[in-house]
């Protein structure tokens, strides 16, 4: 098996994403990889949405556009959402359509007529895609089994009964027309969101407060931390607005607790005054970016890379901070621990951009390599300091932190300049300018902290493809597919993003950038420290994500 790639569409409120994940959840308990990813429009109920989810033996974490089994919900979904279906896919839907090779179960009649309630009608087409895809029921049924536990066990057989139905009706209908099979196998892999990994790297590293607005496709972090609030010792609160949230965050962070907030866009417009706040009173502070296109509340449902610059040049006034931007969640887990340590280190925020594509996405990752990693902690020991000065004068910028009551130290703060105890000045020629440069000393350390980006295949090939951030994986597919018809390319990719490390960009080869805004902002940000020429570029805006087809497609074109 190569690939397969199954649509679930519907209108909103039909159960579009319920299916999708609890086939996603079956088809990884059955032991195969799974990607899955959501396209939904900014509404309540009706419209038309899809979940797809894309199974495979090895790892392949990036969208597939065309569908091998398309799921229609309704005949909208069906008409919009055909179109996907391959040559050879089938259409499994309520209603015949003429001309379709496809497979007719009227959910909903059955879920009222044998079940007493349309609720089963989402379970019996669950229970009708395993078994077009070939798998075992037990499987889905170990999986309701802990889906419904909470709800007893006459809701859980309910349930079973009611896929078990689907299922044999599509196995019936198969025997004809479905060539797929997808035996147990024995691939375990974690399935997750960089929405799940944030939070549960945050509590690894430490973090014991998140305060947060609600504000898509960011929320998900903190309703996951306030749901295990117990277990992860992560303290949560709803601010009234965004401004309030990361205040509270800079005040927690202050009383000695590793803090964070999570937003998007519109939220962190409102944030960028307390962002400068940190700066100036070296308070660190970790802030989940999550993008989505814009301006104002833009589409605030769908993916784009369009807060790169926004996110690097945020704040009022000259100080450092570290902005990164994950890949995955692996890499989220990884860069979110990096995130508190190197914050608390350097005494600065520190910005996660991710975008609603990688909140959205479920990833199946092998390990997350946790041996490799381990939260630091840099506050000063009160028992070593006799003359406790917060802001001391330092070669590398860095002064000792402590917090108020931590021991008898006066701890002294002030978003005026300072001196280094923290008292206002106004003495032009000498402190102020020692404190402009005290605190930018530390951007060097910061570079000296950030890593290169990802090479591949870089010095056999022509051209190079440079990406950042959730584009990695459709780069990759898309080099592999044209280098497979001759094209030498290669990839270099970023996802530490500011400051950008000491690196050279190989000579004699042609640079393309591939990114999802519509003004190169990666592009500009390149040429702007490294003197980078680009020859070409890609650039998706319209808030879906981009995948190998589209950057094949376009590079083909293009070139």
């Amino acid at each position: 098996m190569e690939d397969l790639n199954v649509v679930v569409a519907g209108a909103a409120g039909e159960g579009v994403q319920t299916i999708g994940a609890v086939l996603g959840d079956t088809v990884s308990a059955q032991g195969y990889a799974v990607f899955s990813w959501q396209e939904f429009e900014s509404r309540i109920r009706g419209g038309q949405n899809s979940y797809a989810i894309r199974i495979s033996e090895e790892v392949r974490n990036a969208p597939l556009v065309k569908a091998n089994i398309l799921l229609a919900l309704n005949d909208g979904a069906a008409e919009k959402y055909g179109p996907l279906l391959k040559k050879e896919g089938i259409l499994l839907a309520e209603k015949t359509r003429p001309g379709e090779k496809m497979i007719t179960i009227p959910f909903t009649d059955i879920a009222v007529k044998e079940f007493g309630s349309k609720i089963y009608a989402n379970t019996i087409a669950v229970g009708a895609l395993v078994g077009t895809l070939g798998m075992e029921a037990d499987t889905l049924n170990q999986m309701l089994a802990h889906q419904f536990a909470a709800k007893g066990k006459e809701v859980v057989k309910a349930n079973q009964a009611a896929a078990e139905r689907g299922f044999n009706l599509a196995d019936e209908a198969c025997k004809e027309v479905c060539p797929w099979r997808l035996p147990r196998a024995e691939a375990p892999h974690y399935l997750i969101s960089v929405n799940e990994a944030i939070p549960i790297a945050a509590a690894y590293a430490g973090c014991r407060f998140m305060s947060a607005y609600p504000m898509s496709p960011s929320t998900a972090i903190i309703t996951f931390l306030a749901r295990e609030e117990e277990r992860l010792g992560i303290f949560t609160d709803q601010a009234e607005d965004e401004i309030g949230a990361i205040n509270m965050a800079i005040g927690a962070s202050y009383a000695g607790a590793r803090a964070m907030t999570a937003t998007s866009g519109g939220g962190f417009a409102l944030m960028v005054e307390a962002v400068s706040l940190a700066g100036m009173t070296e308070t660190p502070v970790v802030i989940v970016l999550a993008q989505r296109p814009g301006p104002a509340t833009g589409l605030p449902t769908r993916t784009a890379q369009g807060d790169l610059l926004f996110a690097i040049n945020a704040g009022h006034g000259e100080f450092p901070k570290l902005v990164l931007a994950p890949s995955d969640p692996k890499d989220a887990f990884h860069k979110t621990v990096r995130a508190f340590n190197l914050a608390d280190k350097y005494q600065t925020p520190v910005i996660i951009l991710t975008d609603q594509f990688l909140s959205d996405s479920r990833f199946s990752i092998k390990n997350f390599g946790l041996s490799r990693l381990a939260p630091d902690f840099y506050l000063a020991d009160p028992a070593k300091i006799k003359d406790y000065k917060r802001y001391r004068l330092t070669e590398d910028g860095i002064s000792p932190r402590l917090y108020p009551g931590q021991s008898e130290h006066l701890v002294g703060i002030d978003s005026d300049e300072h001196d280094e105890e923290g008292h206002i000045t106004e003495d032009l020629a000498h402190t102020a300018v020692a404190m402009v440069e005290k605190r930018l000393k530390k951007l060097e350390g910061l570079r000296n902290e950030v890593r290169p980006p990802e090479e591949l295949e870089v010095e056999e090939a022509d051209t190079i493809l440079v990406g950042w951030g959730s584009s990695r994986q459709a780069i990759l597919e898309a080099i592999n597919s044209l280098r497979e018809d001759g094209v030498r390319v290669g990839m270099i990719h970023f996802t530490e993003m500011w400051p950008l490390p000491d690196y050279t960009f190989p000579e004699a080869k042609t640079y393309w950038t591939v990114e999802s805004n519509a003004t190169g902002q990666l592009a500009r940000l390149l040429r702007s420290e490294y003197c980078t020429e680009f020859s070409g570029s890609i650039k998706r805006y319209d808030g879906l994500p981009l995948t190998s087809e589209y950057i094949t497609r376009n590079f083909n074109a293009n070139r």
